[in-house]
């Protein structure tokens, strides 16, 4: 059984809770506007495998470090992340072939600043977008995503919300 945090849109912000909650994870995912090597260096020692994709606010070296669409598969479940993926029944150009030659059990994916989890029926896949973590952006809550995979089983999903410090 493997552990999964998952969070997006950092924007270069870091903050102590992402080690906090994802504390024990095997594997974390940043689907994109990273907007630092640090947050992925933090990210590192935090958990031993972290993936992440480029967003449209990360600069060349991290395009060229992570790549814009990333496709693996942990303990028996194929995943695929993206920055810019939209939505079931609303993908972006050119994802929703994507997601059909895949054929990915998760497919995360971020950008809209908005927490959605969704089961696309007709794509069988679990859709997630784990909202915004950092603070650029209009998003009135923060948000980070747990998970547990095991053996090819999805299970014990939690949304994490980061209330404002004071």
């Amino acid at each position: 059984m493997k552990k999964i945090g998952i969070l997006s849109d950092t924007h270069g912000y870091w903050d102590d809770r992402y080690a906090q909650h994802f504390s024990g994870c095997d594997e974390i995912w940043h689907a994109g506007d990273i907007g630092s090597d640090d947050i992925i260096d933090r990210l590192e020692e935090v958990a031993p495998v972290v993936r992440a994709v480029a967003g449209n606010i990360d600069g060349a070296a991290m395009r060229r470090r992570f790549g814009v669409l990333q496709e693996w598969v942990t303990d028996d479940v194929r995943v695929m992340m993206t920055h810019i993926g939209g939505y079931p029944g609303k993908y972006a150009p050119g994802i929703k072939f994507r997601l059909e030659t895949c054929r990915p059990k998760i497919f995360v994916a971020g950008h809209s600043h908005i927490l959605k989890v969704i089961y696309d029926r007709q794509l069988q896949l679990l859709h997630i977008n784990p909202g915004a973590a950092g603070v650029y952006g209009w998003q009135a809550v923060r948000t980070l995503i747990r998970l547990k995979i095991d053996a090819g089983d999805i299970k014990d999903l939690e949304v994490i919300e980061l209330a404002k410090q004071r």
